[in-house]
């Protein structure tokens, strides 16, 4: 049985289709075809139902799926370990937090790069949900949330860190004075706001909403540089992660706004399948995002 056809039939099975497991392989649709057809003759099971140009798996496909992602993992962690080339190399696709791109990316990439010339990564921004849509289809390799803590047994938490988050806004607000205000006096003033619906964003809504209360921002943007900019210039007050905000405030260009009774419990978390194969280029970019992403001061870390 050819361990390339195996990977074959995980593909398609993950992405539902033929054609676009054939474009991710760089293969033409034929041979995928004739892989999956040489894999059901070897079994002797049909594996996928074809219906419609649509594809579904058998039960018999299911059973062979688990086996398959099996079999794939043992193979590579054995390639891995009699491979005799030190130098790391291949492609890892890493989704993230809108918020978290700036971080991870500004100041250490280059450091990233010398040590690993190697390694190629692509980054993409999505929702927590969109996340792992990408992760559960294997279009991603793994993902860096920032949630609500999240734990489910298809998953691997590589680290996972409690993320402060608080209302901010320019040192001369009269809210910013150091007393705790009333969420009220807070909900009445102009935001400036991450994206409806996106990670720490919809934990705020939501513990608002609890308490009839509503804030309708003056903008929405996914950039945190260019919110902190606009609260510096008095545009606006936010709700943003300390991690952002921590320089600002350090050197007196933003302030804390101190609430009553308004908690919001947001999880850093870094996350990949249980049954993908942990690569030497995805075990380099784990790393490098612990390195960088969970080591903040002030951070639960675990």
């Amino acid at each position: 049985m050819d361990i390339r056809s195996l990977r074959t039939f995980i593909l398609v099975a993950e992405m539902s289709s033929f054609t676009r497991a054939a474009e991710a392989l760089g293969y033409a649709q034929s041979t995928v075809s004739f892989q999956i057809r040489q894999l059901e003759t070897e079994l002797g099971a049909q594996l996928f139902e074809r219906i419609n140009h649509t594809i579904m798996l058998t039960q018999k496909g299911r059973e062979v799926l688990d086996y398959a992602h099996r079999i794939s993992k043992l193979a590579g962690e054995m390639e891995s370990s009699i491979s005799e080339e030190k130098d790391v190399r291949g492609h890892v696709r890493l989704a993230m937090a809108d918020s978290l791109c700036d971080s991870l990316l500004r100041e250490h990439f280059a450091e990233f790069r010398r040590r690993w010339p190697g390694v190629t990564l692509k980054i993409i921004a999505a929702g927590t949900q969109e996340m792992f849509r990408l992760l559960n289809h294997n279009e991603v390799d793994v993902i860096l949330t920032l949630d609500s803590h999240i734990y489910n047994t298809d998953y691997v938490i590589a680290r996972e860190a409690r993320v402060g988050v608080h209302f901010v806004a320019e040192p001369g607000h009269p809210l910013a004075s150091g007393a705790r205000v009333s969420m009220q006096e807070v909900a009445a003033q102009p935001f400036i706001l991450t994206e409806k619906g996106m990670s720490y964003r919809r934990l705020m809504d939501e513990r608002l909403a609890c308490m009839s209360l509503e804030i309708q921002p003056v903008l929405e943007i996914g950039s945190t540089e260019r919110i902190c900019s606009l609260v510096r210039q008095g545009v606006g007050m936010s709700f943003l992660p300390d991690y952002v905000t921590a320089q600002e405030i350090a050197a007196g260009r933003m302030a804390r706004v101190h609430t009553q009774d308004f908690d919001v419990e947001v999880w850093k978390q870094m996350i990949y399948h249980r049954d993908k194969w942990v690569s030497p280029q995805m075990e380099a970019v784990i790393a490098y995002c612990a390195d960088r992403e969970f080591s903040s001061p002030g951070e639960k870390t675990t």
